[in-house]
């Protein structure tokens, strides 16, 4: 979830699978068992979950793999209702911001100690912290993704752009040359920038070193309110401006579809996911290779900012028949074999380090590179409220963008929205 898994699942494709089996042997009593999983719709195509569970069942005999694909919308109220009574699947995903709140109602198997045989030493970190409560891990990663500038290659070499910039001043300087070189055009954008891109702000507000809340054991509280996130809402409003984005300041950039947008060819830079260029592409195929992306720069040259990383954790419910073979499940999926799969289709693996796939493709390179210093959400319960409701960090931006309200009175607001959140 978290941005990630509603995209994820119009893009991924992923490779069949094949190979000896990597299962840990039968668990828990014999005979004929069944094993229910729930997957998400677009997380793990046919020829993978096809191709994993002959393997898994090749090495459990007599135990068939019941695999349902469940759909985002209306998600987060089914696992509720799975999850409080006694016929829960045995195997779960959810969205990284949706972990903290299952785990918190103590509806989750304590997987702290099957790390190490889940592959532990390599789990993507933001994704660990998202499934962790209360010094207990409730949940293990399973892919990510986050965000990177996406440009146009042409419009940067026709302007005088020579490399992709490295810190937010270059940024800034590639920005003021492509004004120089297109904006003649009445209808050109050198960044599309929506009012309500979060996302983005995360990255400034963690560059700044700033964050959305501080914790003090399971409790949060809303810090928006800081020198830190004043800069970072103040170069998010300086990017509007500069770029003379005709984007809306109270909307997001699903609304409208920023990839639409950028298709139209009249735009030069984008905040968005790699499969986003594939979306634009639709209008106009040349974009595929006229489109390249850059990590979010830094306020240091040559570094890149923090993302927020978005993605899927996989856990067994408390009341699972089987837990033992569903950690055995688990073992399988989140084996390098099945994992690398994910890069190849253009995610990041959460239990793998090998990025190799994703490397070979200058887009989600720029996304491979940024996700070494992701960043998730706080692990809070109340963070499933936030992501189900109207976001503060949205109002907040729209009132700062729009001069509704001075930062102060903004952050304010949004700080007490946040805590009433958390809280609940």
């Amino acid at each position: 979830m978290g941005g990630v898994a509603v995209a994820a699942a119009a893009v991924l494709a992923l490779a069949g699978c094949a190979g000896s089996s990597g299962g840990s042997g039968a668990s828990g009593s014999q005979g004929p068992r069944e094993l229910t999983v729930w997957l998400m719709n677009g997380s793990a195509p046919t020829a993978l979950t096809d191709a994993l569970h002959k393997e898994f069942s090749d090495g459990h005999p007599g135990v068939t793999v019941k695999y349902e694909v469940q759909q985002w919308n209306g998600i987060q109220d089914k696992l509720t209702t799975a999850l409080a009574g006694n016929d829960a699947p045995d195997v779960i995903e959810i969205g990284n911001t949706q972990a903290p709140k299952f785990a918190a109602e103590g509806v989750l198997t304590d997987l702290s100690a099957d790390e190490q045989a889940l592959n532990g030493g390599q789990w993507l970190s933001s994704l660990k912290a998202s499934g962790q409560w209360d010094g207990k891990q409730y949940a293990i990663p399973f892919y990510a993704a986050n965000r990177e500038v996406l440009y146009r290659k042409d419009m940067f070499e026709q302007a005088g752009i020579t490399a992709p910039p490295t810190s937010r001043q270059q940024w800034l300087d590639a920005i003021a040359k492509l004004q120089a070189k297109f904006g003649s055009d009445p209808d050109f954008q050198a960044l599309y920038l929506p009012g309500q891109n979060w996302y983005a702000l995360l990255s400034f507000i963690y560059d700044e070193g700033g964050d959305i809340a501080k914790q003090d054991g399971t409790k949060f509280t809303a810090s928006l309110d800081t020198p830190e996130v004043q800069k970072a809402a103040e170069f998010y409003k300086q990017l509007v401006e500069v770029s003379k984005t005709k984007a809306p300041k109270d909307a997001d950039e699903q609304t409208p579809e920023q990839a639409g947008i950028f298709g139209g060819g009249k735009v030069a830079m984008m905040i968005g996911l790699p499969w986003e260029v594939a979306t634009a592409a639709k209008s106009n195929p040349e974009l595929t290779k006229l489109t390249s992306g850059f990590p979010i720069p830094s306020k240091d040259a040559g570094k890149s900012a923090p993302v927020f990383q978005g993605g899927s954790n996989l856990a067994v419910p408390a009341t699972a028949k089987d837990q033992d073979l569903a950690k055995d499940y688990l073992k399988l999926m989140t084996s390098a074999k099945y994992q690398s799969e994910f890069a190849k289709a253009g995610m990041i693996p959460g239990t793998s380090t090998d990025v190799s796939a994703l490397e070979a493709d200058p887009v989600n390179a720029a996304m491979a590179q940024a996700s070494k210093s992701g960043k998730s959400v706080p692990a809070t319960p109340g963070w499933a409220a936030i992501e189900a409701g109207q976001n503060p960090l949205k109002d907040m931006l729209t009132a700062y963008l729009t001069g509704a309200k001075d930062f102060a009175t903004a952050a304010g607001d949004a700080n007490a929205a946040l805590n009433k959140a958390f809280a609940g």
